[in-house]
């Protein structure tokens, strides 16, 4: 069978979370779930064993019951949550609004299916219970979203597993997965959701190394090999940003790092600005490099590259993305394009390229790990973490 690979990625793409756009109207007919489990139970499973089973629920008493339940594990939490953001514009706003309207309106929705695995979890970290119905339960999703369904992975309900398998007479030794609302979407346009591209967030051989291109078995430095670190730091964007942007800061944390001097104090910050680091190496000596920042985002992002702007020797940058109760800090460099010492050193030894490079990089990324350390403790120092009465991450 030949596949339409377009539509195959669109529906995997594009398979989310939805809750408001859910038909409360329209009944679903058992059917139609039914296929869709079929397909899910074509999914992968540990040892070949058909542990899974599903529960369809339509029975309105029942749906009620289940409300009731998930209003009390976290229901009342996500409304009180979004009432408090209403309005602010805070970043989980939309979220909160939607989670609080699926439990507001849970016990309408035309059918909630409660995937669950005969077996229960012993901590061992053994495969074989979660990873033999995670991606089936996905699986689901997916055939839902491909015939104008909608669901919602919900979890929070779980935090009451022993009510709800009460209810439902779910025997011990069996796992509830999630809870799966289920309905007819109100319109099937979904737009992409914003991630970051696949080389921002995959690793090549060991875990911090990208590449922009690439790599070639050569390990070749015109590929742009780089290391990327990241931390969710307890503090905000603002509190962060005053360290980030300080090209001083690294010097108190780095083995390579000394300091950086503006070549102009008075001019205000902006793309194009340059500055002067100075640097230091026991197999190189001191040297001074020259730098232009590429990239100024107050409390979004402060980047600049080394020796030539147009075909720099590297590319670092700080990126700030809030999220719930945190800000995740990401500290990114790339090497090249450009002449810098490690494309010096490869020239003189091009048969050891690939050990210059992965030395450079772990050179690299215990420095930027020992700089976010040191942001993080100053960040969570003057700003502590909120209270529980804080907004946190939303319960699904």
């Amino acid at each position: 069978m030949q596949f339409d690979v377009a539509s195959v990625d669109h529906a995997l793409m594009t398979t989310r979370a939805v809750r408001r756009r859910l038909d409360l109207e329209r009944p679903v007919d058992q059917e139609i779930l039914l296929e869709c489990i079929d397909i899910a139970e074509q999914a992968p499973s540990g040892g070949n064993q058909g542990s899974r089973r599903w529960i369809i629920v339509q029975d309105q008493e029942i749906k009620d019951r289940i409300a009731e339940i998930y209003m009390e594990s976290a229901g009342q939490w996500m409304i009180a949550s979004y009432e408090k953001l209403e309005g602010t514009g805070h970043p989980q706003e939309k979220v909160m609004a939607s989670a609080a309207h699926l439990a507001q309106h849970l016990a309408e929705v035309p059918a909630i299916v409660i995937p669950t695995i005969i077996g229960v979890h012993d901590g061992s970290g053994r495969p074989g219970l979660f990873d033999s119905v995670i991606q089936s339960a996905w699986s689901f999703c997916v055939a839902l979203r491909a015939r104008g369904l909608g669901s919602a992975w919900t979890t929070a309900i779980l935090s009451r597993r022993d009510d709800l398998a009460e209810l439902l007479g779910i025997p011990e030794g069996m796992t509830q997965i999630a809870m799966l609302p289920v309905a007819w979407m109100k319109g099937t346009d979904v737009r992409l959701a914003p991630r970051r591209p696949a080389r921002e967030v995959t690793y090549f051989d060991r875990f911090a190394t990208t590449w922009a291109t690439g790599p070639h078995v050569d390990h070749n430095i015109d590929d742009g090999p780089g290391v990327v670190v990241e931390r969710d730091i307890k503090a905000s964007p603002a509190s962060i940003w005053q360290f980030v942007s300080d090209i001083n800061f690294g010097a108190e944390f780095s083995s390579e790092f000394v300091g950086a001097r503006w070549d102009d104090h008075d001019a205000e910050v902006t793309v194009g600005s340059s500055f002067t680091g100075s640097n230091q190496h026991e197999a190189i000596g001191e040297w001074d490099v020259p730098c232009f920042v590429s990239s100024y985002s107050p409390e979004r992002s402060f980047g600049w590259v080394t020796s030539d702007p147009d075909n720099p020797g590297a590319q670092w940058l700080f990126d700030l993305e809030r999220i719930a109760g945190a800000t995740r800090l990401r500290f990114s460099v790339t090497l090249g394009p450009g002449p810098s010492g490690t494309s010096h050193a490869i020239a003189q030894m091009p048969e050891k390229s690939g050990k210059i490079i992965s030395r450079r990089l772990l050179e690299h990324r215990r420095n930027m790990e020992a700089v976010i350390e040191g942001i993080q403790r100053e960040a969570e120092r003057i700003e502590p973490p909120k209270s529980k009465d804080g907004v946190k991450a939303p319960l699904s």
